[in-house]
């Protein structure tokens, strides 16, 4: 039989064809909420092919989708597996997302600065691909730091620690995994009604009460343009309000590395730095900003005061202190926070110098993470081993006046032959001009329910 005319008796759906289904949203038309369960269940289900989806997602990245039906397929999504439940966890829990980037480990400071302030963070993350990292991995450079834990033990350092952060289920959304392998091979990637889905389906299926998104623009993001960012983060608000969760989006720049570390473990030195108010400044402000705006949702006070409280948290040492409690609890060294030379070390070591005297005008972010990647701190497949002492330690960022010769940054790999690759990569994403460019905001907007408020 024909998948795409199933019957789904105990659904209730069983007049439906996936045949209609196309037909309908290649015309442009709207589709109901039955009509986006029908074939989420479907494909989840196995009872349709690739080949009917792929059609279907095509007419998506075409058409688009209206907000009703954006907010359906989240939670027909959300719903298509497993959901964590916190209601274990007392009081407001608030959960984080970053759309992704290089250098970004704003999560290893913003959660113990949240959680030193009484708000429980139970967070969810995943591993790294491609030129972005993932929390996970970075954890995992930590000497016998656990991810995978019992959901029990989980609820349980949450309510003792108040953080807790462990990899993702493996039945969490399935229909995001499903979908979005699927996107991945017939170019549907880009459309931000399936982009604003798959990453709040997630959010959502995680339990928390509150969201605070942090989508990156520019060279190192999804999004290139500070337009197709924002339009992003208003779908993904509109999304969270609409099924229940108070959500705040935040527009960063990703158009070049977050902080000065770009690796696994160079990134848990630096977020340690950084909690101690030793961390590089764009790295120190944005997670300022992230945590106030998490404390905000959790009805700490106003912004102004919830930023008053972050800082407290760095200055008096309590965050710090919530990390080191959390990395024992799940098993880790946390006395390597304090001393970095109990990471893994590198087996070699090398200088890369600026070609030319001036400006660095540009440090193209993506080409940045894929250097990283190719001196082994990444993966190119999902089955790839990293390694977690590699990385790239940036001594100049965009903006600053260099020398002919002087080091622009150092990386940190297992052979001279890696370094010599990504070295090609890296000096290719640093443009050097005699001029100095203008300075690029690090928060372009923030957007709630009310509308989206331009910070530049």
């Amino acid at each position: 039989m024909d998948s795409g005319r199933k019957t789904w008796e105990r659904k209730g759906l069983n007049k439906m064809r996936m045949y209609d289904i196309i037909e309908k949203k290649k015309r442009g038309e709207e589709l109901s909420t039955e009509e986006i369960r029908f074939f989420i269940q479907g494909y989840v289900a196995g009872e349709i092919p690739d080949y009917q989806i792929s059609a279907l997602l095509m007419a998506i990245c075409f058409r688009g989708m209206t907000a009703e039906e954006t907010a359906n397929l989240t939670m027909t999504m959300a719903d298509s597996g497993e959901k964590a439940d916190l209601s274990a966890i007392p009081g407001i829990k608030v959960d984080k997302h970053s759309t992704g980037g290089v250098g970004d480990k704003t999560t290893l400071v913003v959660s113990p600065i949240v959680a030193s302030n009484g708000v429980p963070v139970a967070k969810m993350s995943g591993r790294g691909l491609g030129h972005t990292g993932g929390t996970i991995d970075k954890l995992m450079s930590i000497p016998g730091m656990q991810t995978s834990i019992s959901r029990e033990k989980f609820l349980n350092i949450v309510r003792k620690v108040g953080v807790s952060v462990i990899g993702q289920s493996g039945n969490l959304v399935p229909a995001d995994k499903k979908l979005y392998a699927l996107r991945d091979v017939t170019a549907t990637v880009d459309s931000i009604p399936l982009i604003a889905s798959s990453i709040m389906s997630k959010k959502i299926a995680s339990g928390a009460d509150c969201i605070l998104l942090d989508v990156k623009t520019g060279s190192g993001a999804f999004m290139k343009t500070v337009g197709d960012s924002l339009k992003l983060a208003q779908t993904m608000v509109a999304i969270g309000e609409k099924v229940g969760r108070r959500t705040v989006a935040l527009v960063t720049d990703m158009d070049q590395p977050l902080g000065n570390a770009i690796g696994n473990s160079l990134e848990v030195i630096e977020a340690a730095d950084t909690l101690q108010g030793k961390g590089p400044q764009d790295l120190t402000r944005l997670c300022g900003e992230l945590a106030a705006n998490m404390l905000f949702l959790a009805g700490k006070g106003n912004l102004e005061s919830c930023r008053a409280a972050a800082e407290k948290s760095i200055s008096n040492g309590s965050a710090f202190s919530k990390l080191k409690e959390m990395v024992e609890a799940q098993g880790g060294d946390s006395t390597a926070l304090d001393n970095p030379e109990k990471f893994g070390q590198p087996k070699v070591k090398c200088d890369v110098l600026a070609p030319k005297s001036g400006y660095i005008y540009r440090m193209d972010a993506e080409q940045c993470g894929i250097a990283s990647m190719e001196l082994g701190a990444g993966r190119k497949t999902k089955d790839d081993v990293i390694d977690y002492a590699a990385g790239i330690y940036l001594h100049k960022k965009t903006g600053s006046c260099v020398n002919e010769g002087e080091p622009i940054a150092t990386f940190a790999s297992s052979s001279e032959k890696l370094c010599e690759t990504a070295k090609k990569t890296f000096l290719s994403a640093v443009e050097i001009c005699s001029e100095k460019p203008k300075a690029r905001p690090l928060i372009f907007a923030r957007v709630t329910k009310d509308g989206a408020e331009k910070l530049f």
